[in-house]
């Protein structure tokens, strides 16, 4: 799905606020710091970064937002990692600051919008649907361990009889309803970010590739037409940075994910099948995810392939599932299908790191990278500011790399992935 550097033809696409078109880097320059990537990651670190004084450069191969961050599901929720996870390796001081980063990344979406005025038709309301009696038991866990933890969002359990005032759909068991998180227009959020951070001084460039980076004291990035030198770099390139840096090969995934979108609903519709707008998934490993749009269009996501082949027909795929979701959609038009990659963690925990001193490094979100993007955005900051302490709990996990690029490393994800399809079927 590689053959532009212009956006996907997304819906998201179709409706932005604004088109960019920032320069092609040209010539030499300087920067206190480059940032690599022009998606949330890259665009958040940017803004904190420009926030704190420093000269920013941020380098795009396309345009801002080209990536996962103007092609998904618009689903904005809390929680980086999942705690048990840190708990285990580094115990509870860790696993405390991992909670509160969970909160954290949440809130900094939100601030950013209040703060700078983006419009990106952000509403809050999520609803977790069960499939079966373990999801449920998952949601009473979860729903006490939020109250053990003084979680600050309303959070309740919606039994079966009750489904019908949340959604239009017969499949599910049950569902966890969350004012806390919600849903919002990805890319004209990416892109609603990008125009603060050059208002606020960032240097932005387009359609720029970085070819090399000179690793040193004072690193050098470098493109067909120009370069920059540096004090610090931060890679946020994701699934789309290649082989720019070798020691990051193997270490992420790409995966591709997929959506459609459907014709405008009526009112009456739209209202039988999300009544409180809210956005939703299900609990399987390879989930549907699903929300209205602004102009009442369902937005439907649901196929990620681990293969490393894009499908050739998104809305052959994904069709019928929206349609088993939903079957009063069975004569929906479809009037958008897009898709892209997404970066896969094997251990599915967010990756951040340092190389070389003075390059940093944020990725892996696998799939779960609204909220968690702009905190890691926000924690490169940190740590090239000087404080450290949220970034030292992730840059001591250690990551699974799978070699031989994308002839092993899919394939070997594809056979695992099939595993949990197996279990989620059975």
């Amino acid at each position: 799905m590689r053959d532009t550097n212009e956006h996907a033809p997304s819906y998201y696409a179709a409706t932005r606020n604004h088109s960019t078109d920032y320069p092609t880097l040209h010539g030499e320059q300087h920067a206190d710091v480059v940032v690599v990537g022009g998606g949330f990651t890259g665009v958040s670190a940017a803004l904190h970064l420009v926030e704190r004084g420093y000269s920013v450069a941020l380098i795009e191969e396309n345009r801002i937002g080209w990536g996962a961050s103007g092609r998904n599901g618009g689903q904005l929720i809390d929680g980086f990692v999942e705690i048990d996870k840190i708990e285990k390796r580094f115990g509870a001081g860790a696993a405390d600051i991992a909670r509160q980063m969970g909160l954290e990344c949440r809130d900094i979406v939100v601030e950013i919008v209040k703060k700078h005025s983006i419009d990106c038709d952000l509403k809050f309301g999520y609803l977790d649907l069960a499939l079966c009696q373990s999801d449920i038991d998952y949601f009473h866990e979860t729903i006490e361990e939020k109250q053990r933890t003084n979680y600050p969002h309303e959070c309740h359990f919606v039994p079966k009889a009750e489904l019908h005032d949340y959604i239009g759909s017969d499949i599910y068991s049950g569902g966890l309803a969350n004012s806390g998180n919600g849903h919002l227009h990805p890319l004209n959020l990416c892109i609603g970010e990008a125009r603060a951070a050059a208002e606020l001084g960032a240097r932005i460039f387009e359609q720029s590739r970085v070819t090399r980076i000179k690793h040193g004291e004072k690193p050098v990035i470098e493109t067909a037409q120009g370069r920059i030198t540096a004090g610090n770099i931060v890679l946020a390139g994701n699934a789309y940075l290649g082989r720019l840096e070798p020691k990051l090969r193997g270490a992420a995934i790409p995966a591709g994910s997929y959506m459609i979108a459907t014709e405008p609903l009526s009112a009456d519709v739209a209202a039988e099948l999300l009544p409180k707008d809210m956005a939703c998934c299900d609990q399987r490993s390879v989930l549907d995810y699903f929300r209205l749009s602004s102009d009442k269009r369902m937005l439907f996501g649901g196929f990620c392939n681990y293969s490393g082949r894009d499908p050739k027909d998104i809305g052959a795929s994904l069709g019928p599932k929206m349609h088993k979701v939903f079957p009063q959609l069975k004569n929906a038009r479809i009037d958008f299908e897009w898709g892209g990659n997404i970066a896969i963690s094997v251990n599915r925990i967010p990756q951040l790191g340092r190389i070389h001193g003075n390059t940093y490094y944020a990725q892996g979100y696998s799939g779960h990278g609204v909220a968690p993007t702009h905190l890691a955005g926000k924690v490169l900051a940190d740590i090239i500011a000087g404080d450290s302490e949220q970034f030292d709990v992730f840059s001591k996990v250690r990551h699974l790399r799978l070699p031989g690029g994308k002839f092993f490393a899919n394939p070997a994800l594809a056979l695992g992935m099939m595993y949990y399809r197996l279990k989620d079927l059975l």
